[in-house]
């Protein structure tokens, strides 16, 4: 799944939604840490009926689990597809009175406060599968100290995908792989000098994908500035954050770095330009994978691709949380309901989990589950990536800024650098301001 900022109409709703609540936000919930007992994950749940929403493109994620769930427990799960945008949708819904009993959620600190979790969900501290998952994993879905989100997949990779015949053409070897994102544009400028391929494929036209070449920039800034920035006391003006929109710019975009069509590059464009050897790098995250992986097979995909981690100044990778990461629970007053969808995640992340990741082909979440076998040694090297990856901006800052959308201005000329930066921060403060926030 791509990341993406919550659109202003999100905001609108979820400062409606705040009046609209559920329940009393302080009168705790069923199953609250005090009182909570063992969940038996099949426990039998015959005449209960569930439902859950989920984005359009993730209607079948949840499949798997929901059919080895219904036959397991006798229970009913309904899944809900939101229209699109997703993001947008959901807290209009949620506003107007309507609620699932679960959701797939983005379980970030820029996205979870959305649907306003303290007057809204169920807490879900001490649940049987927290203590289970990885210590990335463990370190999303919560706020304030309080879990809301189960976490089900590992958040997306964020790195490099290579074409290893450019490579091999260009005389790059894994020696010389970057440890610097200046090594990174190093790397790019010597495929386009010593092959007939660009060094980058980037995505003008899907937009989303522009913000990468900027965040792994930023992953020198230490948690004490981003702190700064969520309490308005340092600003996405900083010269540090113009710097990376200006390099982007001129050392790889204005340098002939990137393909030539980069302004009106699309999200599938890169995988075929990559595959076909047009391009030699690619840094996009985890569904970039998943877009490999639904056309070539494994054998395939380790013949032709590879993939490398690569921070500002380490060869580091970043972790992006998505909305297939987290599943949610919401308060909707019936006290059956809610302990079985407390159920449900435990027979999902519990007995189920093993059948789920291998049904769905994905890394686990859980040290003790092993990761399927058959993945792309891509993937595999993005698993052995994440324990040490560092969080993108969406993880780190308490709004999620539409960055891609005024780096597009800038590719198409109507912004320069430091209106860029002016932009984000203009909408960052006025997000940030209008949820509430101290400093704001």
């Amino acid at each position: 799944m791509k990341t993406r900022a919550l659109p202003a109409l999100a905001l609108i709703c979820a400062c409606a939604l705040a009046a609209t609540a559920c329940s009393d936000p302080t009168a705790g919930d069923s199953g609250t840490d005090a009182e909570q007992t063992a969940v038996n994950p099949t426990a039998r749940l015959d005449g209960v009926k569930l439902t859950m929403w989920t984005a359009q493109n993730t209607v079948n994620a949840p499949k798997q689990v929901v059919e080895a769930f219904e036959k397991a427990t006798g229970a009913e799960v309904e899944t809900q597809a939101i229209p699109d945008p997703y993001e947008s949708n959901v807290p209009t819904k949620l506003a107007s009175g309507d609620r699932p009993d679960l959701m797939f959620w983005q379980p970030s600190v820029s996205t979870l406060p959305f649907v306003q979790p303290q007057q809204n969900l169920l807490t879900l501290d001490g649940e049987p599968w927290e203590s289970k998952l990885g210590d990335t994993e463990k370190s999303l879905g919560v706020i304030d100290g309080k879990r809301y989100a189960a976490i089900v997949t590992s958040p997306a990779m964020l790195g490099v995908y290579y074409n290893k015949d450019v490579f091999q053409r260009a005389g790059i070897a894994e020696k010389d792989f970057p440890k610097s994102y200046d090594e990174l544009l190093a790397l790019g400028r010597k495929v386009v000098d010593d092959t007939d391929a660009a060094g980058f494929y980037e995505a003008g036209g899907d937009k989303w994908p522009l913000q990468w070449q900027t965040q792994i920039q930023l992953t020198d800034l230490d948690q004490q500035w981003w702190d700064g920035l969520n309490e308005n006391k340092e600003k996405w003006t900083d010269p540090v954050v113009v710097s990376a929109i200006k390099k982007y710019k001129e050392r790889l975009l204005d340098a002939g770095v990137a393909q030539k069509n980069y302004r009106t590059g699309t999200f599938t464009g890169q995988a075929d330009a990559l595959w076909k050897g047009e391009v030699g790098m690619v840094l996009n995250v985890t569904s970039f994978q998943s877009q490999l992986q639904a056309k070539y097979s494994t054998a395939e995909i380790d013949r032709e691709i590879g993939w490398f981690p690569v921070a500002n100044s380490s060869a580091t990778g970043l972790y992006s949380p998505d909305q297939t990461n987290g599943v949610v629970a919401f308060r909707t007053g019936d006290e059956k309901r809610q302990n079985a969808a407390r159920q449900f995640l435990a027979f999902w992340l519990g007995p189920d989990y093993a059948d789920y990741i291998k049904a769905m082909k994905i890394p686990s979440v859980q040290p003790s589950v092993p990761t399927p076998d058959g993945l792309p040694q891509t993937s595999k090297d993005q698993v052995a990536a994440l324990p040490q990856a560092i969080g993108v901006f969406q993880a780190k800052a308490i709004v999620a800024p539409d960055t891609h959308l005024y780096l597009a201005d800038m590719i198409f000329d109507k912004k320069n650098p430091q209106q860029v930066a002016q932009a984000i921060q203009d909408q960052f403060a006025q997000v940030a301001k209008a949820q509430g926030a101290p400093g704001f």
